[in-house]
């Protein structure tokens, strides 16, 4: 199973700017959550970022906002609550005129487009982004998660948040893989932007 751009849709979770100085490797994490925001703009992933309590920790850091459809602040850990409604659109009703048409004979609602898989990053890995990812697998959503991308304020934290994901079902990727899924090809129009963003 390969990640598809067309299905996809990336949410980073608090890289918030007096929160990344305590987090183990935090400029690292940052660096790929920059790459994987400048990859889903180049290749129309729609975007979504979150803030904790953000008059305590912060806004995110400057660089990511510009790169994001929408930033959301929550105060729960879990992010899905508020990106829920963002992250899958209500059904349309059906279309036609009721008071011409019997029920029978009206065109039914066309299939939303769906973006079922969720390429998730952030800190901390064990606390937001965990709660996050488990509140996403319970809504259905096929959650992956960007290793590199992610981080706590202990390496132990991080790796043991890693280690539940896995076995809850998340898919466990690397910045690089989720660029190249969403590319498929060399000869994908965007290849050598996309190849800058990683090199």
């Amino acid at each position: 199973m390969l990640l598809d751009a067309e299905e996809s849709q990336l949410v980073l979770v608090d890289y918030q700017q007096r929160l990344m100085p305590a987090i183990h490797e935090g400029p690292a994490a940052l660096a790929n959550a920059l790459r994987l925001a400048k990859a889903a703009r180049l290749l129309e992933v729609p975007s979504w970022g979150t803030e904790q309590n953000p008059a305590g920790l912060g806004p995110l850091d400057p660089a990511l906002p510009p790169l994001l459809d929408k930033v959301l602040a929550k105060m729960s850990f879990a992010a899905a609550q508020v990106l829920a409604p963002r992250l899958r659109p209500p059904a349309r009703s059906a279309q036609g005129n009721a008071r011409s048409l019997p029920r029978h004979l009206q065109k039914p609602a066309a299939p939303e487009a769906t973006r079922n898989s969720i390429v998730l990053a952030g800190c901390e890995a064990h606390v937001c982004l965990l709660q996050t990812a488990l509140e996403l697998l319970d809504d259905e959503f096929e959650v992956w998660v960007v290793t590199d991308a992610c981080s706590s304020r202990t390496e132990r934290n991080r790796d043991a948040a890693f280690d539940r994901l896995a076995g809850a079902g998340c898919e466990l990727v690397t910045t690089e893989m989720v660029v190249f899924e969403w590319l498929r090809s060399c000869e994908h129009p965007r290849f050598r932007e996309a190849l800058a963003l990683v090199k």
